[in-house]
C-alpha cells in the first residue's frame, strides 16, 4: 500500500472518532503469531436457512475474501474481546478485499467488529490502522483463489481432493495452509475458509505454529461452489 494509501486510510479514521476504552484483560502477553482467516462467500451463503446480500457496491468479482486477523499466544488460544475502540472507517479496498454479505448490510461495521474483537488484542503491536493494512497487505501474499485456479481448481459443482487443494495452495503461496470446510444445503463438504499465518509484526508470512485440534472439518473429497 503507498503512501497515499496510508495517508487516506489515516485521515479516514482521525477525523471520524477518538474515543478510545481502554483493553480489557484479555490483551495477548505472549503473541506467537498472526492468522490471517480468509473465506469463500459462496460456501457462507449457499448454508441452509441462509440469506446473504451484496455490500451497496454491488456484487464483488469472484474471490477469497478476508474475514480476520486473529492474533495467537503460546497457550493455545485466539485472544478476542480485548476492549472497544469507537471508530469507523471508510476505504475502497477494504470494500473489495474485506466486504460483508450480511443481510440487512452491516457494511463498515464488519471491519470495526473485527478490530474490536481481535485486533484491539494486539494494539501495542498493530494500531487500527496498520492492523487494517496489515490484513490487505498479507492478503496480497496469500492470494488463494489464484493459487488454485493455477492448479485447475475452480468454482462449480465438482469435487476436488482436499490433499490436492492444501498442495496447490502450499506450493503456489509456499506455506502450509490451514483448511475448514462447512456444508451446503445439500449437505456437501465445502471449502469456506483458508487460513494462512505471519509473524508477529503482521508483515511476512510463516508457517502456522498451531492449528486447532478438532477443527480440520472437510472431508476428503471438497467442492469450490459457485461464487453467491
Amino acid at each position: 500500500m503507498g503512501e497515499r494509501g496510508s495517508s487516506l486510510l489515516a485521515k479516514l479514521v482521525l477525523i471520524l472518532s477518538f474515543a478510545v476504552v481502554a483493553l480489557g484483560s484479555n490483551t495477548v502477553t505472549n503473541l506467537k503469531a498472526f492468522y490471517l482467516v480468509q473465506q469463500w462467500l459462496g460456501s457462507y451463503c449457499n448454508q441452509a436457512d441462509t440469506k446473504c446480500c451484496y455490500p451497496p457496491s454491488g456484487k464483488p468479482s469472484p474471490d477469497f475474501t478476508i474475514d480476520g486477523l486473529w492474533p495467537y499466544s503460546g497457550d493455545g488460544n485466539f485472544a478476542y474481546n480485548c476492549g472497544d475502540d469507537n471508530y469507523d472507517v471508510g476505504r475502497d479496498e477494504l470494500r473489495k478485499s474485506w466486504p460483508s454479505f450480511t443481510c440487512p448490510q452491516i457494511g463498515r461495521k464488519f471491519w470495526v467488529h473485527e478490530w474490536n474483537k481481535h485486533g484491539t488484542c494486539t494494539k501495542s503491536i498493530l494500531g487500527e490502522i496498520p492492523y487494517l493494512e496489515a490484513a490487505l497487505n498479507l492478503k496480497k501474499q496469500a492470494n488463494i483463489y489464484q493459487a488454485l485456479a493455477k492448479a485447475g481448481i475452480t468454482p462449480g459443482n465438482k469435487f476436488y481432493s482436499l490433499k490436492d487443494i492444501k498442495r496447490a495452495l502450499a506450493r503456489s503461496i509456499g506455506f502450509h495452509p490451514w483448511v475448514r470446510c462447512n456444508h451446503n444445503a445439500q449437505g456437501h463438504s465445502q471449502i469456506w475458509q483458508v487460513s494462512f499465518c505471519a509473524d508477529k509484526t503482521g508483515t511476512h508470512l510463516i508457517e502456522c505454529p498451531f492449528i486447532p485440534a478438532g477443527r480440520n472439518d472437510c472431508a476428503s473429497h471438497i467442492q469450490l461452489p459457485p461464487y453467491y
